[in-house]
């Protein structure tokens, strides 16, 4: 039988006593860990950045020689570190890209998305809503990464699952699924991770 949901789990709480705004923050320092995907003085581009869970942890991996940027519909609250750039972008506007580029000129060499539907409750809807969430990142992804870098997502998987790794493994040379130690039991959220990132690459 499944535990009960509780809101303030271990991670809810060690992410408190830790100073860190989300639980996800542990999520992404495992993924970061585990696939190397990140260093001292690299650009991070992280969508869907409120309240600054990854965004605490991105900052702290690419230090002040690095840039971290994070966007969202909601502001986020600054960092306190002057490498961290925010801003609010609507990925759906026409000038998204323009804005995040505003933010950095520069290619980045990871992009991360810890996006989430608002969930309904109809598990076939979430999972959808979850997918156009990370095909809207892939495609931002595509535009700003480096040739050999990487991308991270947050997604539901559900039967259309496969055909989603099929596009991202277009992009990147390899592509791995992953379910951090933080992911609450209960959820079926997974996160995709596409490394070597290959320019000009996509469905033929």
């Amino acid at each position: 039988m499944a535990k009960p949901y509780d809101p303030k789990d271990f991670y809810y709480r060690k992410a408190k006593k830790a100073g860190l705004r989300a639980r996800s923050a542990f999520k992404i320092d495992e993924l970061l860990k585990r696939h190397r995907l990140l260093g001292k003085g690299h650009a991070v581009l992280d969508l869907g950045a409120a309240p600054g869970g990854f965004l605490q942890i991105l900052a702290e991996a690419v230090g002040e020689t690095g840039v971290a940027v994070g966007v969202d519909l909601e502001p986020i609250r600054n960092l306190g570190k002057a490498w961290v750039r925010t801003g609010i972008v609507d990925l759906l506007a026409p000038d998204a890209l323009e804005r995040i580029r505003a933010l950095h000129p520069g290619r980045f060499h990871l992009v991360t998305s810890d996006m989430a539907p608002k969930t309904i409750g109809i598990k076939i809807t979430d999972e959808q809503r979850s997918l156009e969430l990370v095909r809207m990142a892939l495609g931002v992804a595509s535009e700003t990464l480096e040739r050999g870098g990487a991308f991270v997502a947050k997604v539901f998987m559900g039967g259309e699952f496969p055909a989603l790794k099929k596009e991202i493994g277009e992009r990147f040379e390899s592509v791995h699924v992953a379910r951090p130690q933080a992911t609450r039991e209960s959820s079926y959220e997974v996160y995709v991770v596409g490394k070597g990132f290959r320019r000009g690459a996509g469905p033929s």
